[in-house]
């Protein structure tokens, strides 16, 4: 049974940190490019970075790359994705996502609220 479980997310102050995680089990998680995901209420689901399934490569929503960082470890089946200098504007459910060809399993999303 493939699961993916987002954790981590919660109210932080603006200008503050985060970091959520992202624990899959059920798939050869190696195997997969993890990308992280954001809604916010009222507004479509984008795309907040990926990582490569062997974490060579990042990419990167532009306006957010000096500020999140993604990041995985194999050997634990889980992704992160780091937030510094965190803005009333990040508030969202955010999402992990794993991809393999045309395969996509998703995760049920973390709340993160940025407020003071």
């Amino acid at each position: 049974q493939v699961q993916l479980v987002e954790s981590g997310g919660g109210l932080v102050q603006p200008g503050g940190s985060l970091r959520l995680s992202c624990a899959a089990s059920g798939f050869t998680f190696s195997s997969y490019a993890m990308s992280w995901y954001r809604q916010a209420p009222g507004k479509v689901r984008e795309l907040v970075a990926a990582i490569r399934s062997d974490g060579g490569s990042t990419i990167y929503v532009d306006s957010l790359k000096r500020r999140f960082t993604i990041s995985r470890d194999n050997t634990k089946n889980t992704v992160y994705l780091q937030m510094n200098s965190v803005k009333p504007e990040d508030t969202a459910v955010y999402y992990c996502k794993a991809h393999r060809w045309s395969t996509d399993y998703w995760g049920q999303g973390t709340q993160v609220t940025v407020s003071s």
